[in-house]
């Protein structure tokens, strides 16, 4: 795509949904989609009882905005209860998760930056110590 055809809005009707194990995603900002070097941007509806278990993403930063209920969020092994216009910033690199323990369904943004990192955008590290024991604890 190039930048004369990128969209400048986005609906829900532009948007790219992917169903992910955690819930759908909404995308609203990615190449492709919009003329976007920089920043991707994608709304996530997390169902009850869901999670987005401990991973990183290597070479992007990030910033988790809770727009709908509430999101048990992890920034290494500091936990938080972040609620409707809260957010938590995860540097490039580090170790994060974002879990529903309530009984509504999460919605949160994600930004996260540059949108056109090399490399593999996410590793998940969920199977590994001291992550894969870290909410038993």
């Amino acid at each position: 795509m190039n930048e004369s055809s990128a969209l400048r809005f986005v609906t829900n009707r532009e948007a790219i949904v992917e169903e992910l194990p955690w819930g759908p995603h909404e995308w609203l900002s990615r190449p492709g989609l919009v003329a976007a070097d920089q920043l991707l941007l994608v709304r996530v509806t997390m169902p009850p009882g869901k999670g987005h278990s401990f991973h990183r993403h290597p070479l992007m930063e990030e910033i988790i905005y809770v727009v709908e209920g509430e999101a048990q969020q992890w920034v290494e092994t500091e936990k938080r209860t972040l609620t409707v216009g809260q957010i938590a910033h995860i540097p490039v690199n580090l170790v994060h998760a974002t879990f529903n323990n309530s009984e509504k369904p999460l919605v949160f943004l994600a930004i996260l930056s540059p949108a056109n990192a090399p490399g593999p955008p996410l590793v998940d590290v969920s199977l590994e110590e001291p992550w894969a024991s870290l909410r038993q604890q």
